[in-house]
């Protein structure tokens, strides 16, 4: 294969490459040379069979495809450490609550910061993610509850993307909780949200997906359908934090209206997974939660397995019950707790969370035509990462097919 002078060469490369498609466990192929044309995977081939371009000898690294973090909430204000440190001393969340603490201390800490505030905080908790090789994540907001705060969030979420080599899908989660000014009326907040906030924001290009907190601590399946039907009406995608300390049926309402992905699911029945196979809705795990709130009911894996549902991994990085800003762990956790096998989790934080945002047929897979977003590893098979996940091996970080961190050049 002749190349274009401009065309780069990924040299003696043992690729990972996710695809479903390869029989080998993780797609895997040794001694093979990964070309790229600009920001996109041009070929994958035999190791030596191209010429031309620019030539980067990988000595026989590992290479999977750029991690992708599918649900986050990574612009807050403030710090609950001093809220947990009451809760292991024995005070119930509603007696912290009650004194102002738990997610309304979130909202009014971001309420309260400036967009320079958030931007600082976030862009540390960004960091530690990159330095595991994650190339996209999903940021919802959430916590602002208000037209002018949920736009300052979402406004943040975009700076990211443009101060950062990585790719940011920002959700609008509104339907988070009731605001205080709301709170004994919640139909009106809903209201607020479904004629007010979504469109001006959706108008202003603040987000691409929709998600609500289906839960009797949040808001009913009914009040999350308004939600839905308003984000029909201008095309958005919704997805939903769904069964995570109840059933509601909150998975069945996603995939009702063809939701991205239904998240959490600790209390998803057989129903509600069948339903979620016959629309394409992506089953996201979120273990950090799991453990830091000690539940016991884990999510149904292995139905999703016998029914073909797609199982993606992420971090659920917020305040109040998952202060993790690390996939690894998170896959780990996975594994530990939940039962999923290492390739599972490389699938959920790769080609199915891919999925999970839309991004299906341009990210998390080595493949031709697909986004030169991958990462290079001193080490052997793809289960280190999960194994140690307090150790990340990373060697280099290539985000649109440029080096952004490690020790290639």
């Amino acid at each position: 294969m002749q190349l274009l002078p401009t065309d780069t060469i990924w040299r003696n490369v043992r690729l990972a490459t996710l695809d479903p498609e390869r029989p080998e466990p993780y797609g895997m192929l040794d001694h093979h040379d990964l070309i790229l044309r600009g920001d996109r995977i041009l070929a994958l081939t035999a190791c030596g069979e191209a010429s031309g371009g620019t030539v980067h000898d990988a000595g026989g690294r590992l290479v999977t495809p750029g991690l992708i973090d599918c649900h986050t909430h990574l612009v807050f204000g403030g710090n609950r450490a001093a809220e947990w440190e009451q809760r292991l001393n024995g005070e119930s969340y509603q007696a912290i609550s009650a004194r102002g603490g738990g997610i309304n201390a979130t909202v009014q800490a971001t309420r309260s910061a400036s967009e320079e505030q958030l931007l600082r905080l976030a862009a540390a908790r960004l960091q530690r993610l990159l330095e595991e090789g994650v190339t996209t994540i999903e940021i919802k907001s959430g916590y602002g509850l208000s037209t002018e705060s949920e736009a300052k969030m979402l406004r943040v979420a975009r700076q990211l993307a443009q101060n950062f080599p990585i790719e940011v899908s920002a959700t609008l989660l509104a339907a988070h909780t009731t605001p205080a000014e709301y709170q004994n009326d919640k139909d009106g907040y809903i209201t607020l949200i479904c004629e007010t906030l979504l469109p001006q924001l959706w108008q202003e290009g603040l987000f691409e997906a929709v998600d609500v907190f289906c839960e009797s601590v949040g808001f009913s399946p009914q009040q999350c359908e308004r939600v839905f039907a308003a984000a029909r009406r201008y095309g958005i995608p919704v997805k939903g934090h769904v069964e995570q300390l109840s059933l509601l049926d909150g998975a069945q309402l996603v995939s009702r209206y063809q939701g991205l992905s239904a998240d959490h699911i600790e209390y998803l029945d057989e129903e509600g997974v069948k339903a979620m196979r016959a629309s394409g809705t992506v089953a996201v795990l979120l273990p950090g939660a799991w453990y830091f709130l000690k539940e016991s009911q884990r999510p149904p894996v292995e139905l999703l397995r016998q029914h073909g549902v797609p199982i993606a991994v992420a971090t659920d990085y917020n305040p109040g019950t998952s202060p993790f800003a690390s996939l690894h762990l998170a896959m780990n956790m996975a594994c530990v707790q939940f039962g999923l096998t290492p390739e599972e989790a490389w699938a959920g934080v790769t080609r199915h969370a891919a999925r999970a945002l839309g991004r299906e047929p341009s990210h998390g897979q080595l493949k031709a035509g697909f986004m030169a977003d991958f990462c290079l590893w001193d080490a052997e098979q793809p289960v280190e990462m999960v194994y140690e996940p307090g150790r990340s091996p990373l060697y280099a970080r290539v985000y649109r097919g440029q080096v952004t961190h490690g020790s290639a050049s």
